[in-house]
């Protein structure tokens, strides 16, 4: 099994750790194999070692599908204006969204990645706080399965291409039916799942301990039966927020901003209270990766400055530990 944490491949990410190679010798020191790198557009590090690499999370538009589709009258509605819309889509047309990511899986696949990453959901700021969805699942994993098989049309299969549950309409590794619907539609010998453990948890707001959290995933995976074993990949961390969410869910706020830049910084800091990634505490999570046999594992923990996401590896890494000796409770 090979194990990261995640970390963007950017100057201003590496700055704390000293130096690439100072933070490659703090993973080994943690039995880690390396980062799932994610790369900044905006502050890319050339000197970034490929060896340092042990799998790759393209980049995501949360909210992309009525870009994607054209929709110019929700397009104005949700930015504002179509000035607005090609600033934050760095482009006009589906097509200048599709260059991003084949230019994105260009440079993975340049790294040598094993894997990618892809995000199937939408959902746009507003739903955020009302949870009432402008498309239905179906709506998301067809826009995707067809983005996605352009993408990797005549691309060399040397990597694995994992799809990424969340809570958003789409993927959410919920109903068994749809899961198959996605992975069947998409035209490529090598796809799988990466099972996000904390979106799972998000999905049911009843949650309350880590505990529930961990029975609810292998209540999801069980319920998955031969589909399970397209699960190639985790990433690993706990999300208890049902609370959080009933309480500040079902309307957009009074105060929200009319700037979309501002609405999104806004949005984001909500976005952090709903979906935790959060260092497992309890030992009884290690069942989870037991169950799956993860091919990648990855510690996808919140970041901070300076050790700050080491020191939530580290936590997690002895909760595993505890329960890999019985130390269950």
């Amino acid at each position: 099994m090979v194990q990261s944490i995640n970390f963007p491949i950017s100057t201003y990410s590496i700055e704390p750790y000293g130096s690439w190679d100072r933070l490659a010798g703090q993973l080994r020191g943690l039995g880690l194999d390396g980062i799932e790198g994610i790369l900044d557009p905006d502050d890319m590090d050339p000197s970034f070692p490929h060896s340092l690499l042990a799998g790759y999370h393209m980049i995501f538009y949360p909210d992309w599908l009525d870009f994607y589709r054209q929709n110019t009258s929700e397009l104005i509605r949700k930015f504002g204006s179509m000035e607005m819309v090609g600033r934050f889509y760095r482009g006009t047309s589906p097509e200048d969204l599709m260059q991003q990511f084949r230019n994105d899986l260009a440079y993975a696949v340049s790294l040598g990645t094993p894997y990618v990453v892809f995000h199937v959901s939408d959902v746009s700021l507003e739903e955020t706080y009302t949870y009432r969805w402008l498309h239905t699942d179906k709506e998301v994993l067809d826009g995707a399965v067809e983005f996605i098989n352009e993408l990797l049309r005549g691309v060399e299969p040397t990597f694995d291409f994992l799809v990424e549950n969340q809570w958003w309409p789409g993927f959410t590794f919920t109903e068994p039916e749809k899961t198959e619907y996605l992975l069947s539609g998409i035209e490529y010998p090598r796809v799988g799942i990466m099972l996000d453990t904390g979106h799972l948890m998000n999905n049911n707001r009843r949650i309350r301990t880590q505990k529930q959290g961990a029975d609810y995933i292998l209540d999801m995976i069980h319920s998955h039966g031969e589909l399970s074993k397209h699960i190639l990949g985790m990433h690993f961390h706990q999300s208890v927020s049902g609370s959080y969410v009933r309480k500040s869910t079902g309307k957009v706020p009074d105060d929200f901003p009319e700037d979309y830049y501002e609405a999104f910084a806004v949005q984001y800091s909500h976005i952090l209270m709903i979906d935790r990634h959060r260092p497992w505490t309890y030992p009884g999570c290690v069942r989870i990766i037991d169950e799956v046999c993860p091919k990648y594992l990855t510690h996808e923990l919140s970041s901070g400055p300076g050790r700050t996401q080491l020191t939530a590896v580290r936590r997690q890494l002895d909760t595993i530990r505890k329960g890999r000796t019985g130390v269950i409770k």
